[in-house]
């Protein structure tokens, strides 16, 4: 069996930037994070093991503790609160993600409408969605809310300003914004258009498309929380019907590889450079 492994898999440089200081601060002193620091259970499991406190909300860390903003950002509000209880703050905010809020935040001071593809529900586009008001933004996810963005921006009487997740579909996002800019272009409404696609996320979706045609079975590796890791999975399956996202090496063992010749590996951006050796390591004892 030949296994073919994404030379790009593991830690993005967000979240590696992000775990590196949450591990020179942990172990020292009592600290929180809002959130996962990343969306891996290995790695959030090791670092609370260390003495990390994981929460849910920044309103359920004690005033003037010591908080850390995890890689995804945080809202506008919470920056305020921590400020207002004298919390010490560690921001380990993804610079891509920063990024982001710094360009929806300026366009919106000139008057443009956001159109921001992504995920409603996730840490990143909540913050990201902070920078504006909420009737000057507009969140998409799928073809199937066009409509319902259009609406939006004639509403607004705006020309449009198109920001996306970092971790976005870079299909779905020129698939989404030939639509969008196409329709503008029928209401004379203008269009400027942000990739705020991380390049490192841009690469990995296009390595996955690479060596998911090549092999026939592919693996993913990453928490199954971790919107990249689920758009590599899409991409994959699209191109192998043999793809599997898993977690850790032991999401395997009821499968039975002697039948297949080509076996691919990619990882998530979230994912340690341990589990992805564990997994080769396995498949290599088949």
């Amino acid at each position: 069996m030949k296994i073919i492994v994404g030379k790009l898999s593991g830690f993005c440089h967000g979240v590696k930037s992000a775990v590196e200081g949450a591990e020179k601060l942990v172990g020292k002193k009592k600290i929180y994070c809002v959130g996962e620091i990343a969306h891996n259970r290995q790695v959030v499991g090791s670092l609370e093991n260390n003495g990390l406190i994981t929460v849910d909300k920044i309103e359920e860390v004690p005033e003037e503790a010591e908080v850390i903003f995890r890689s995804h950002g945080m809202p506008k509000s919470a920056y305020k609160y921590a400020k207002n209880k004298k919390m010490i703050l560690h921001d380990l905010t993804c610079s891509g993600v920063k990024m982001v809020h710094g360009k929806v935040k300026a366009k919106s001071k000139e008057g443009k409408f956001i159109i921001l593809y992504g995920d409603i529900n996730h840490p990143e586009i909540i913050g990201t969605k902070s920078f504006t008001s909420d009737d000057n933004i507009y969140i998409l996810q799928s073809e199937e809310e066009v409509d319902g963005a259009m609406q939006a921006i004639e509403t607004s009487g705006k020309d449009v300003y198109i920001a996306a997740q970092t971790t976005f579909s870079l299909k779905k996002f020129d698939e989404l914004t030939n639509i969008i800019k196409d329709r503008c272009n029928d209401k004379g409404i203008k269009v400027e258009v942000g990739n705020t696609i991380c390049s490192a996320t841009e690469k990995r979706q296009k390595e996955t498309e690479k060596i998911s045609q090549s092999v026939d079975y592919m693996i993913i590796i990453g928490g199954k929380n971790s919107a990249n890791t689920k758009k590599l999975f899409e991409i994959s399956k699209r191109n192998c019907k043999n793809s599997i996202h898993i977690q850790t090496k032991d999401d395997l063992e009821e499968i039975d590889f002697s039948k297949y010749q080509k076996v691919g590996v990619v990882a998530g951006s979230s994912t340690p450079k341990k589990s992805i050796n564990d997994l080769v390591e396995y498949l290599k004892s088949l």
